[in-house]
């Protein structure tokens, strides 16, 4: 009897520990992987500035990244949403012009602020709508209605703007990029109330209830009375919605809207979000994890920065750290 409890309090730890595992393996790879790069340059990636650039040079990604969880909760993919960042970005420096008589084409209106940021808001939020509507009520595959949106919205990009970037903003429009609030990046304190509002939304909201079992099955969630259709076009849309305020973020940041802003951020997105726990599979998923998972792709390209390595190694590096993603997901998938 004594060696039956022993045996079953082992089973207990083990579970535990497995399960401990599961959930803050995240954290420690990436304080492993920052102990690493900080050996590796000399200590230069622990300073304080640094560590605050990293943060503010990821926001937009994790942004992005967070839409992409919930997209990738219900099994599907938005491919659209670094097209959609340039969209949403020219749409809202057009209207945030600092006055300029000598700008024909963009002369400045002396909108107020709330215009330009409302204006590129509702752009991505319409985008993602129509990816969401194709997807939903035409049965389209996710990859190939947003593979057409991506498209789509970078060729509008370029109608809108004439291909050429959109400069001279007013300085209430790049304090969304540059400016602090007693210290504070402004892209970080919105990536927190981004990361708050898309948490509670996810974790205490019925629509968010609807998220996950739509990603776990969703014939039973059909079944169970859900509106599937409703939720996915709600999905896609907070996705556009999320990619059109990190299109005015980058933009504010430069100082510019550029048609060619967000190529790649769809990349960068899906890795942020696989690493952090997202499962191809369906039903798996957190913001926090996902946040974790962008400063372990910001750490890593600051840190082979510091140590000049070549941005097309890097770029492997992130396309084998994609695929040891997914092995791992499914790994633990099978294992479940």
């Amino acid at each position: 009897m004594t060696n039956l409890r022993k045996s079953a309090r082992d089973y207990v730890t083990r579970d535990r520990l497995g399960e401990w595992l599961r959930t803050y393996a995240i954290v420690v790879i990436l304080l492993g992987l920052i102990v690493i790069l900080a050996a590796l340059t000399g200590g230069r990636f622990l300073g304080g500035q640094n560590l605050i650039n990293i943060v503010r040079q990821v926001s937009v990604i994790a942004i992005l990244a967070i839409g992409m969880t919930v997209v990738i909760i219900t099994t599907g993919i938005d491919l659209s949403v670094g097209s959609i960042v340039a969209l949403s970005a020219v749409v809202a420096t057009s209207l945030a012009q600092a006055p300029d008589a000598t700008n024909l084409m963009y002369p400045g209106l002396s909108l107020p602020i709330f215009v330009a940021i409302g204006a590129g808001l509702l752009v991505g939020a319409a985008a993602g709508f129509t990816n969401g509507f194709l997807i939903a009520k035409f049965r389209i595959a996710p990859f190939i209605a947003t593979l057409g949106m991506m498209t789509a919205a970078r060729g509008l990009a370029l109608i809108y703007s004439d291909g050429r970037p959109i400069s001279k903003l007013s300085p209430e429009f790049n304090f969304i990029g540059q400016g602090a609030i007693l210290g504070i990046p402004v892209p970080i304190i919105l990536l927190v109330l981004v990361a708050i509002g898309a948490r509670m939304l996810l974790n205490n909201t019925r629509f968010g209830r609807h998220v996950y079992a739509l990603g776990g099955n969703e014939q039973a969630a059909r079944v169970s009375g859900i509106n599937v259709s409703r939720v996915k076009i709600g999905i896609y849309t907070f996705s556009g919605l999320l990619a059109g305020l990190g299109g005015m973020i980058v933009a504010a940041r430069i100082g510019s809207g550029n048609p060619q802003l967000g190529t790649g951020s769809e990349l960068d997105a899906i890795t942020a979000a696989v690493i952090g726990g997202t499962s191809f599979s369906g039903g798996i998923g957190t913001v926090w994890g996902t946040i974790i998972g962008a400063l372990i792709i910001g750490s890593l390209n600051t840190g082979l920065d510091l140590l000049n390595v070549s941005p097309f190694t890097q770029q492997v590096v992130k396309g084998v750290i994609i695929v040891l993603a997914i092995i791992i997901d499914e790994r633990k998938n099978r294992g479940a």
